[in-house]
């Protein structure tokens, strides 16, 4: 949109659209795993991509409930696609690929190992798909035997592992007498995946990235659109250097099961890595609406407190700020925790909005970024005696406490945090130089963070860093700390002003980089004179 009334039009029907953000489902207590995940499913076929996987059953609803499960697995959502498997074999009770799926969707997938609760349910399904097999096709039969490896009797998960090299070694098998059929070839992948390390960096030069990336490419180069192939292979490229390498598929993944809201979410994994915020915006907007589908039987809410932080993440550096406050709103509506909530706030310069959020978290992470922003909104608006109070906080949380928050120390997230409210501090007081040096030591760690998507923190250290540094007029520093900060989040408009700024200060023009600021904030609804508030 060039014009801003349309673009403000739309701005007010997303952030509408998100307010409504349903609360998870909560189980009583006194149901079990199984009781949960055995509950009868309906088939949202409005929800459902094109996928289909021809069965070998003549009822036609255990193939639909087949196709269901399957699509739900390839969008992670593991108890929708237990539940949709049995749905299938309760239509054909002598369908042995309806209890294949079954034994499947209960097993490891990328986002979690199986436990010990759902081994038994694991086992049992395999087993029954085995004591069928002479009723079924020569290619079910060999996914059947190949799966059958993959569970025991008496579960151990000290041993787990051992089970899961022998699924892949069957895979590998079935997968060469099979290299045609791409959704084995998939499972083949998915195998491979599950013996690598889920997070952290991946290396492109290590052999065994090399083969699962060479597995997953070679899916793609004959189907683009396969969706199963295409969200591993966004996982497997998005922490390497080369996280662009999926991006012609992740343009399909999104809409390739329509009413998944964690397939709608996946392409915004490539999108941040390689600078797309405005698309990752949009994909996550997505994946919130299914997220809502769902309470009316219309979509699949998978993991819809990552769907918002995501967007919160994405808005935030793309400078929408209107939906990155929002998602922050609702992320505390969702789950209870205000620390998004206020951390938004305090990257759009929202200081009187963040002092009218009073429900510390009790987490201690999560309460120390509250107290973070506390301290920052009252030193914003005044109150330095009060900035100190919050300051001593997160301070002493950052060296006495052992909490994480996903794969993340409190010492690095409240010690970042902790940075930037000290060097603003010193800064306001006059110690440019002793700001400096605390904005550098706070960007050093956050630079220095083990790789999650999304980051936990919806700004950066750099940001705060640069803007010291200019007003240092220390302005080739200042270029320096931006481009550093761009290659960790490319084309973000922070940090394109901050090196425009820079530049300017050297009385170097910078056409290139004027263009790529004005393309980055195009659809941002914040004016900014500096990359922080």
């Amino acid at each position: 949109m060039t014009s801003c009334q349309p673009r403000v039009a739309l701005l007010l029907v997303i952030t509408f659209a998100v307010a409504a953000v349903p609360a998870p489902a909560q189980a009583p207590p006194s149901r079990s795993l199984y009781e949960r995940y055995t509950e009868p499913i309906p088939l949202r076929t409005n929800s459902l991509g094109a996928f289909t996987r021809p069965i070998s059953s003549t009822n036609a609803e255990a193939q639909a409930f087949f196709d269901q499960g399957f699509q739900m697995m390839y969008a992670f959502g593991k108890p929708e696609a237990v539940r949709s498997f049995r749905e299938s074999w309760k239509r054909d009770p002598e369908c042995a690929i309806c209890y294949w799926g079954e034994a499947w969707a209960w097993g490891s997938y990328l986002n979690g190992p199986m436990n010990a609760e759902e081994a038994p349910h694991a086992y049992a399904a395999a087993q029954k798909a085995l004591s069928l097999e002479n009723r079924t096709s020569e290619k079910e039969r060999a996914l059947i035997d190949a799966l059958a490896v993959r569970y025991v009797d008496t579960f151990d998960e000290k041993t787990r592992m051992d089970q899961e090299r022998a699924y892949a070694a069957a895979m590998e098998k079935v997968a060469a007498r099979y290299p045609d059929d791409l959704d084995i070839v998939t499972l083949y992948a998915d195998s491979l995946f599950l013996l690598e390390p889920r997070r952290g960096s991946r290396d492109v030069n290590d052999p065994n990235v090399q083969r699962l990336h060479r597995v997953l490419e070679g899916i793609l180069s004959r189907d683009v659109r396969h969706p199963g192939a295409c969200h591993l292979y966004v996982h497997a490229t998005e922490s390497t250097v080369v996280p662009g390498r999926a991006e012609t598929c992740a343009q399909y993944l999104g809409q390739s099961i329509p009413g998944a809201s964690h397939i709608n979410h996946m392409p915004s994994h490539t999108w941040n890595e390689v600078g797309r915020w405005g698309d990752s915006v949009r994909a996550n907007l997505e994946a919130v609406h299914s997220d809502q589908k769902a309470r009316i039987g219309q979509g699949f809410a998978i993991y819809p407190e990552h769907n918002l932080h995501m967007l919160l993440y994405a808005a935030a550096y793309d400078g929408q700020g209107a939906i990155a406050m929002r998602a922050g709103k609702d992320y505390a509506k969702l789950t209870g925790n205000t620390f998004y909530e206020v951390l938004t706030l305090i990257r759009f310069g929202r200081f009187d909005e963040v002092l009218e959020v009073t429900n510390r978290p009790k987490d201690e992470i999560h309460g120390g970024l509250w107290e973070f922003a506390q301290g920052y909104a009252h030193l914003r608006e005044g109150r330095a005696e009060a900035a100190r109070l919050h300051l001593g906080r997160v301070q002493k949380a950052a060296e006495t406490s052992k909490a994480t928050f996903r794969v993340h120390t409190a010492k690095d997230l409240l010690s970042i945090a902790a940075g930037i409210l000290d060097g603003e501090m010193k800064r306001m007081a006059g110690d440019l130089d002793g700001a400096i040096t605390v904005f550098r030591r706070a960007s050093e760690t956050q630079a220095g963070l083990v790789y999650d998507e999304p980051e936990p923190l919806p700004f950066s250290a750099f940001h705060w860093l640069g803007a010291a540094l200019l007003e240092a007029k220390r302005f080739k520093e200042a270029g320096q700390a931006y481009r550093e900060e761009l290659k960790d989040h490319p084309k973000n408009g922070w940090s394109l002003l901050g090196l425009q700024q820079a530049l300017a200060g050297q009385g170097i023009e910078s056409p290139d980089v004027d263009a790529e600021f004005a393309a980055s904030w195009a659809r941002s609804d914040t004016w900014i004179q500096s990359s922080r508030f």
